[in-house]
């Protein structure tokens, strides 16, 4: 079974720092070779796409979404097939439920979603991030 699970979440003060892990198990190609995302989604907000790590093949470059560029930082173990968003400087706009996502075709996941224009066909169930002093 595919499957992702996210962890790290919390309560955490206005300028402090919290670290996301999202653990993949089940992909039936090595974890390196798909690119993953972590997207978001606040209470009464549509899910928002966060960051993209590339594939092996891409160079496993980076990409963040404008608000959190500086503040937030995107990185994978491929030996642990993990998957990690190291999150600092956080502000109450950041409070949300954090997933992370991936596409990972047609032939191995389930019914595809958008975020944006990006497309997934998987995410876990998501750990809360709660900035609030």
């Amino acid at each position: 079974e595919v499957q992702l699970v996210e962890s790290g979440g919390g309560l955490v003060q206005p300028g402090g720092s919290l670290r996301l892990s999202c653990a993949a198990s089940g992909f039936t190609f090595g974890f390196e070779t798909y690119a993953m995302s972590w997207v978001r989604q606040a209470p009464g907000k549509e899910l928002e796409w966060v960051s993209n790590i590339n594939s092996a093949a891409g160079a496993f470059d980076t990409f963040y979404t404008d608000s959190v560029k500086g503040r937030f930082t995107i990185s994978r173990d491929n030996a642990k097939n993990t998957l990690y968003l190291q999150m600092n400087s956080l502000k109450s706009e950041d409070t949300a439920v954090y997933y992370c996502a991936v596409d990972l075709g047609s032939q191995e996941g389930g019914t595809y979603f958008y975020v944006g224009q990006r497309r997934y066909n998987l995410r876990g169930q998501g750990t809360q991030v709660t900035v609030s002093s």
